[in-house]
């Protein structure tokens, strides 16, 4: 029930804020501990997977499953032990140290003691004709989860960082014949790791070119069109995957400025807790995880949120230590003294 003013007046026990693999996982955890979690999904809910086809890597789907399957599976199960939705975007957070945090959608502001925030991160884009209209196509941005996918076939890789040289020395694995594309002659990956990608001997590297255009043929991507730098020289690369690998934009917009942030603006958290520097609020799955980024890692990375935020809960009084929570009706209600 929200006030004339859009303010919902009852006190949440925990708010997630994310509707992917950690957000999901932390409010079945949540949810199995009669803590009655609201979700805030986002109105695209899934978060990455939605846009992913074929999932393998995933235990428990022996088969393999789609991954917007995959996320309703997620969604279900948390919902059958308790778990509440909204299926739209957070608008604003206001969190608190120790308090009460209030999370607004459009008009209407949910207030919660806890708040696990599970928004996740966006692999960044390079914005060309193609890119979106052939992901799951061909076009990638997961070496590690789509990799296998490309066995036999020549392929590509987009980036001159670190998780460009970790992706393609992954991926060679499986390709026949692997390119390396930057727009610099000079990469910013760390010297072990270049050297590790060039001493492959399917790897070749392709600098400086900057991709311009991902071409497809009957719905797959089938080359790649291609500028050098310098010159203007077009090059057409024949390719039966690629991979955009430039690194990843943490959706933590809302929360800098509450919570610390890295340079990267990825969540920082007390390891190995979820704990962020407020109390009551906790950070799981790709918006802390620089490093695997991996459906299962965020699951379980959900899972350690749910823990923490019980964990929390139990051991911190209510927002009036002479008040006790009703779980009937969701609402603080002040203590009687018998008479």
């Amino acid at each position: 029930m929200s006030d004339k003013n859009g303010e919902n007046e009852r006190v949440e026990n925990v708010i997630i804020v994310g509707g992917g693999p950690a957000g999901y996982t932390a409010a079945l955890y949540a949810a199995r501990a009669e803590l009655e979690p609201l979700v805030i999904e986002g109105f695209q809910w899934g978060g990455q997977l939605q846009n992913t086809t074929d999932v393998e890597n995933y235990p428990g789907y022996p088969e393999g499953v789609m991954g917007p399957e995959m996320m309703n599976d997620f969604r279900k199960q948390a919902e059958r032990f308790g778990t509440r939705f909204v299926t739209d975007d957070v608008t604003e957070l206001k969190l608190s140290d120790g308090g009460i945090h209030e999370v607004t959608v459009g008009k209407e502001t949910h207030r919660a003691r806890a708040v696990i925030l599970a928004m996740g991160a966006e692999p960044k884009r390079l914005g060309i004709p193609g890119e979106m209209e052939l992901q799951g196509a061909g076009v990638s941005t997961c070496g590690v989860c789509d990799g296998a996918f490309f066995k036999g076939k020549d392929v590509a890789v987009i980036g001159g960082g670190d998780s460009a040289m970790e992706d393609s020395i992954f991926v060679s694995k499986f390709a026949d014949k692997l390119s390396i594309i930057h727009r610099r002659d000079e990469f910013r990956a760390s010297k072990i790791m270049e050297e590790r990608a060039r001493a492959k001997d399917n790897i070749e590297v392709l600098t400086p070119y900057v991709p311009k255009e991902f071409v497809g043929e009957e719905g797959k991507i089938a080359s790649i069109r291609l500028e050098h730098a310098e010159t203007g020289e077009e090059k057409i690369l024949p390719v039966g995957g690629a991979f955009v690998a430039i690194g990843h934009t943490p959706r933590s917009e809302l929360v800098v400025g509450q919570v610390d942030t890295d340079e990267e603006g990825y969540v920082k958290v007390d390891e190995p807790s979820t704990k962020t520097r407020l109390a009551g609020v906790f950070a799981v799955g790709d918006l802390v995880d620089h490093t695997y980024r991996q459906a299962v890692t965020a699951a379980g990375s959900g899972t350690k949120g749910a823990l923490d935020a019980e964990w929390y809960l139990r051991d911190t009084p209510g927002p009036d230590p002479e008040a006790h929570w009703s779980k009937q009706t969701g609402a603080v209600i002040e203590a009687v003294e018998a008479s």
